[in-house]
């Protein structure tokens, strides 16, 4: 089964979404802010894909934290971080028996489609 954890309001998370119900690949959504991020969760991400692919920098939480939250952030205590801060993780984490993608560009798409079929 796949899962795609993310936030529903997200604009890239809408779009997977509505790309995997086009390509009809049955899917589960967990929405991380509504559900919670468990740290163990965000550490099996922080592990398999590393803390530069899953913390988004570039995003409105990111710059909200304290410059030395920002610098202090290393790949010991991302997950923790991210467990605290859900919106800080790339979205959407695609996941199917072990794989997981971070992401999931428009350029990515056909690529990650056919990886989930």
């Amino acid at each position: 089964m796949v899962v795609v954890h993310g936030i529903k309001n997200c604009d890239t998370v809408q779009r997977a979404l509505r790309r995997l119900t086009e390509a009809g690949i049955a899917y589960r959504f967990y929405d991380f802010k509504a559900e919670g991020l468990p740290r163990e969760l965000a550490q099996t991400w922080v592990d398999a894909l590393g803390m530069d692919l899953i913390v988004n920098r570039k995003g409105t939480t990111w710059r909200k934290l304290d410059e030395a939250t920002r610098e202090g952030l290393t790949a010991v205590n991302a997950a923790a971080l991210l467990s605290a801060q859900p919106s800080l993780a790339k979205r959407p984490v695609i996941a199917k028996d072990g794989w997981l993608h971070a992401g999931f560009a428009a350029a990515d798409e056909a690529a990650i489609l056919d990886r989930l079929r």
